[in-house]
């Protein structure tokens, strides 16, 4: 399954981080909606490609407070998402695809509330244009993670929890996103425009 994701939810070409922060979803539920999102620890030092084994720490509640100022700020946090696509294009995985990452928080889509029951997070390591190999890691995975889950739908963090959140942000090219993976706009319900 190198190149594919396996019957338990792992994608045989990430490497394989386990977060602890994570549950099962819940019963009958398989994942129908991918959420896209940002991050960057420290803050805007997304550019330093070494910069994403602070991501992995945070996700694995194993970041040092005494690391960075902001890190004192968030490392007590329990977060997590089902995959990381660094700056150089490496793709991480955290939790299986079958059970319930850390990663929307309060949240609703098309009315469905609690996201991370029926979604899957991808986070992008970054704050301003994203690498084109990303783009390229984000379709790969993409489409093994479609034909897992057939019906999936796709959004931005900021579509699903509005008030709280900005990201992918405006950096985030949703018409390229669409026309590198080939995903009809109708699963795409927020729209093409970067936001």
């Amino acid at each position: 399954h190198l190149y594919a994701l396996d019957s338990k939810g792992w994608v045989g070409d990430a490497l394989w981080r386990m977060s602890p922060n994570q549950d099962a979803r819940p019963e009958n539920v398989a994942p129908d909606l991918v959420v896209i999102h940002h991050i960057s620890l420290p803050p805007g030092e997304f550019r330093n490609q070494s910069s994403s084994h602070y991501i992995v720490d945070f996700f694995q509640n194993k970041l040092d407070p005494k690391g960075h100022p902001y890190f004192a700020e968030i490392a007590d946090q329990k977060v997590s998402s089902h995959f990381l696509i660094a700056r150089s294009g490496e793709l991480l995985q955290f939790v299986s695809t079958r059970n319930k990452a850390w990663h929307a928080g309060v949240s609703s889509f098309l009315g469905k509330e609690k996201c991370n029951d029926f979604s899957i997070g991808i986070e992008g390591d970054g704050e301003s244009p994203f690498e084109e190999v990303q783009y390229q890691a984000l379709a790969s995975l993409v489409e093994k993670l479609a034909s897992a889950y057939p019906n999936l739908q796709f959004s931005g963090h900021s579509d699903i929890a509005p008030n709280r959140k900005t990201d992918p942000g405006i950096y985030f090219d949703w018409k390229k996103f669409q026309k590198e993976t080939g995903i009809p706009p109708e699963k795409m319900p927020f729209g093409l425009i970067s936001r």
